[in-house]
């Protein structure tokens, strides 16, 4: 759906996570898509990581203090696919809603920092993981990599998302603007660092929205006062889990199309009108005719990463003299070579 005669609802999400029930999260999320859809929203951003909850632990405690923590937010990550992914897809059907949600991902013995994209019919449209956790986010969550980097078709148009300091990564960014993002999904942990955190936000997705020609959906997440003195019983250390909020949504022209909300939970709504794209881009696109690929261009790894690779049968190796052409027995052509860049020839002991 690419029509620039669109209208489209979105909401942006700020609201708290359930740092005591496991399922608590989950059904906060699934009461906001139905609070959403109340609103007409046909699209709903929720806050980076938000379910469970954002590691706000490994930002105020040293390593040797995170054990516990780490260990409880392992057990409450979420397994793609698994109940909870499979909870949001049912709920995003009942709705007709496209919901872009943060999780803390499991993959076995590693935890990430990951993206879901639901479409309106249920679909996991997309799964993409934080490429590079961000300073203490580095105790707590693996790498991801190229493959998610991806823009996907979705009813309200094309969607794209990265997750709070990617935005700081001009070429994580521009890898999405290259696949013509319509609506960019911001997420951001919200009551971290203090209100220069919210101040940097703002410049930097109303950046994004003028340098993309998109639209930009930001949620945050908000922690009660309960919630932030049972991370952490030290009142100065209590300082950096407030402020940072800044959940917004911004057109193609850079402008607030609502009131940003900076404090406590709710929601934020505004109609996208998607002609604003092409006033844009008439003007300056990027990655179209303000481009020039033949001085600046991107080369993008998008394979998936792997810890493991097979190392195929090689062809069988000739090894030419002065007066025979001789082929190596099926032992030694089975060998792969040292390195894939320089052929190495191998003979069979025996």
């Amino acid at each position: 759906m690419t029509s620039s005669h669109r209208i489209v609802r979105a909401a942006a999400i700020q609201i708290a996570p359930d740092f005591e029930r496991p399922e608590g999260t989950l059904e906060r999320v699934c009461g906001a898509i139905d609070e959403a859809a109340a609103k007409g929203a046909q699209l709903a951003v929720f806050p980076e990581t938000f379910v469970p909850y954002y590691p706000y632990f490994s930002f105020v405690l040293p390593p040797v203090l995170q054990g516990a923590p780490h260990l409880r937010l392992a057990e409450r990550a979420v397994v793609v696919p698994g109940p909870v992914t499979q909870a949001v897809a049912e709920r995003a059907r009942a709705r007709n809603m496209v919901v872009v949600l943060g999780v803390n991902e499991r993959d076995h013995g590693s935890l990430y920092n990951t993206q879901l994209v639901f479409d309106a019919d249920g679909t996991l449209a997309l799964k993409r993981r934080k490429i590079t956790p961000t300073y203490h986010e580095r105790m707590v969550w693996g790498m991801g990599d190229g493959a998610g980097l991806k823009v996907v078709d979705t009813a309200v148009g094309r969607v794209g998302a990265l997750a709070c300091w990617e935005h700081y990564n001009p070429l994580a960014r521009y890898s999405l603007m290259a696949q013509h993002e319509e609506i960019h999904c911001a997420q951001f942990p919200g009551s971290l660092v203090g209100p220069i955190f919210a101040e940097q936000m703002e410049v930097t997705i109303r950046h994004h929205a003028l340098e993309s020609g998109c639209f930009v959906v930001n949620a945050t997440g908000w922690l009660t006062d309960e919630q932030i003195r049972s991370v952490t019983p030290d009142a100065d250390l209590q300082k950096a889990l407030r402020g940072g909020c800044h959940t917004a949504i911004v057109s193609p022209e850079g402008k607030h199309l609502a009131p940003p909300l900076t404090e406590g939970e709710g929601m934020v709504v505004a109609d996208l009108d998607m002609a604003l794209i092409a006033k844009r881009k008439r003007m300056m696109d990027s990655v179209g005719h303000y481009a020039r690929p033949e001085l600046l261009s991107l080369a993008i790894n998008d394979r998936p990463a792997q810890t493991t690779v097979p190392m195929h049968p090689t062809q069988p190796l000739v090894h030419r003299s002065h007066d025979h052409d001789h082929t190596l027995d099926d032992a030694a052509a089975r060998q792969p070579a040292a390195d894939d860049r320089t052929p190495v020839l191998r003979v069979a002991a025996g």
